[in-house]
């Protein structure tokens, strides 16, 4: 498999939480990262439309703890209420994943140069990314460095395997699918001595329908540098 990035995210505290919660009212973490959070810390780390972002594997480093924080959410009627936030508390994972060509974006097919690309990754995660990192929700900073994936002593190295119940895996975006639909999908994680094997996105059985969407995607930072500008406003056009 080409083009493979690894890296460690820390952070005091995480907040996994299944989309259907994020409404409002209180919340409480999954036990294990999500998939679509790990794609975002990536993103968060380097991002372009040329590429799509696959996470690999993800190992688990800390014991799984759990810490509960009150909290005064607003209200969408107005006005705030109580309520009991549950985090995950001091966490560390190792990451693996690698990016593909993102086909659906036709108009940045002059962009993938896949020396370019990795060896920028490889220099953003060296420098702890381009934008702030999150672990699942605003409130949780996280902190990206390199690693070798598998390094270190980890606390569920030698657990055996553990099995998790139905959880979020990612969202299906218009761009990356190539239909104007909105798609949430879900899985069953096992872990095997800390590990985490994600399956791919178009491998997940079990898929939920959000809504119809149209894909705008963005204008890529430099296109105009490297004139594709002009052809992508006439395909939008």
């Amino acid at each position: 498999m080409d083009n493979i990035v690894e890296f460690k995210v820390t952070g005091k505290y995480a907040l996994f939480t299944d989309p259907l919660t994020k409404i409002g009212g209180e919340k409480c973490s999954y036990q294990i990262p999500t998939y679509e959070a790990l794609k975002g810390i990536l993103g968060s780390v380097y991002w372009k439309p040329t590429i799509v972002w696959i996470i690999d594997k993800v190992r688990v480093m800390n014991a799984i703890r759990t810490q509960t924080q009150s909290a005064r959410p607003v209200n969408y009627g107005g006005g705030n209420s109580l309520a009991i936030y549950t985090y995950l508390s001091n966490v560390e994972y190792q990451v693996q994943a690698h990016f593909e060509w993102n086909l659906y974006r036709e108009d940045m097919a002059k962009d993938r140069n896949e020396n370019k690309h990795y060896f920028i990754a490889k220099r953003m995660i060296e420098r702890g990314g381009r934008r702030d990192v999150f672990l699942g929700t605003r409130e949780c900073q996280g902190y990206v460095e390199p690693c070798k994936f598998g390094e270190g002593e980890g606390f569920y190295d030698n657990y055996g395997e553990l099995s998790f119940d139905l959880m979020f895996h990612g969202f299906d975006y218009p761009d990356e699918i190539g239909k104007n639909e909105f798609h949430s999908r879900f899985w069953r994680p096992q872990m095997i001595n800390g590990i985490i094997s994600f399956i791919r996105p178009e491998e997940c059985a079990i898929r939920k329908f959000v809504r119809l969407m149209q894909a705008e995607p963005p204008i890529s930072i430099g296109l105009e540098e490297q004139g594709l500008l002009e052809g992508y406003e006439e395909r939008r056009s």
